[in-house]
């Protein structure tokens, strides 16, 4: 017998970037990434696959409609040795550009340069990493990352 995996995350998170080099970048409102700006991002359902799961989730938090590209990366971690939480890291084209943030779980949603985003220091961990990420470096994997004692993750990988 096959025992089910109750424990085991999975997410999908949107690298949306304008034609002008901008990222689509959110700033929560709600848990470890409270006041710093992350991409969009939100569990993938039972009836959906990731890359309906990053498409819905991009426009459930911006109102903003895209496609997919591919994917960047891949981030793992343990939570506390008890939860496995997984992302993937999705590239997306934007297909509209009027940003309309979800305000119930969001204080402000909008697209920004990444070099700006950078000097404001309120980025998360993963956004820092994603400024270095080459084609050529997909599958990457950098370990011994901490993203803030506040998720408590015994493991953290992130694979760019």
């Amino acid at each position: 017998m096959v025992e089910r995996c109750k424990n085991v995350w999975l997410a999908v998170s949107g690298l949306v970037i304008s034609d002008k080099g901008e990222w689509l970048v959110v700033n929560k409102r709600y848990g470890g990434l409270k006041g710093q700006w992350s991409l969009p991002a939100g569990f993938v359902k039972n009836d959906e696959t990731v890359d309906e799961a990053v498409v819905r989730e991009v426009l459930e938090e911006t109102g903003i409609h895209t496609e997919i590209e591919g994917i960047v990366g891949v981030r793992s971690g343990v939570i506390k040795g008890d939860i496995s939480d997984n992302m993937l890291i999705f590239l997306l084209k934007p297909l509209s550009f009027e940003v309309n943030a979800q305000l119930d779980e969001l204080y402000e949603a909008k697209f920004h340069h990444p070099d700006l985003l950078m000097k404001e220091g309120k980025q998360s961990l993963l956004l820092e990493q994603l400024l270095a990420f080459k084609k050529e470096r997909m599958q990457t994997m950098l370990d011994g990352l901490n993203p803030g004692d506040q998720f408590g993750y015994t493991s953290y990988k992130l694979f760019l």
